[in-house]
């Protein structure tokens, strides 16, 4: 699983303390809950980790910063399932995301920071590196464990290959965000499975001469 990114580390001064880090991420994610984005602030989050607000400064440089990095140990959690099939793994993901979605602290935290980002470019850019860019590494891997199995063919064009992982990865969080935060209809086994149909077909389009 990939790490963190964080803010670049300093030449001097105290050594960061991954359990200060992990209390400051958690207790971001849990003010987020109780208090809504508005309201939270750096003070109320280092109350709650029981650090100094000296600690936060140095590690982030706002709000959104923080906030981000809190979402995005979330997501580190999602793991690619071996089931089998290229089509019972994604169903596999697409239900541990939907999962992942549905929980309060993910949900909050996630509407907050897009919201924010939409007047926000270098916001924008650190949702990019720290959460979209790290889990395109599921479609990745889900690809290669599939050419593999001979279920998917071989792309010899990296630029290529790289625009399919791109759109197969904006298709899947896209139609999941949507169904789960936007539209509020449940992501089931049902839906998963005809979500994957449609999607290994427009796969098999695609690889198509």
């Amino acid at each position: 699983m990939q790490s963190r990114i964080t803010p670049p580390a300093r030449t001097g001064g105290r050594p960061r303390s991954a359990a200060a880090d992990a209390a400051i991420l958690e207790a971001t994610r849990q003010g987020l809950v109780e208090l809504g984005w508005s309201k939270l602030t750096l003070s109320d989050v280092a109350t709650r980790a029981g650090v100094a607000k000296t600690t936060l400064y140095r590690r982030w440089a706002g709000k959104s910063e923080l906030v981000v990095d809190a979402v995005a140990e979330l997501f580190d959690e999602l793991e690619l399932p071996d089931r089998g099939s290229l089509a019972a793994d994604i169903e596999g993901v697409v239900l541990q995301f939907a999962l992942l979605l549905g929980r309060p602290e993910t949900k909050t935290a996630l509407m907050a920071v897009v919201a924010e980002s939409t007047t926000d470019e270098p916001l924008r850019e650190r949702i990019r590196a720290s959460i979209v860019d790290r889990q395109k590494r599921l479609v990745l891997a889900g690809r290669a464990r599939a050419q593999e199995r001979g279920e998917l063919p071989a792309e010899s064009d990296p630029v290529s290959a790289a625009h399919t992982a791109d759109l197969i990865f904006d298709v899947i969080a896209g139609a999941v965000v949507h169904r789960a935060l936007v539209s509020g209809e449940p992501v089931d086994e049902e839906w998963a499975r005809r979500f994957t149909l449609l999607l290994l077909g427009g796969l098999a389009a695609a690889a198509a001469p």
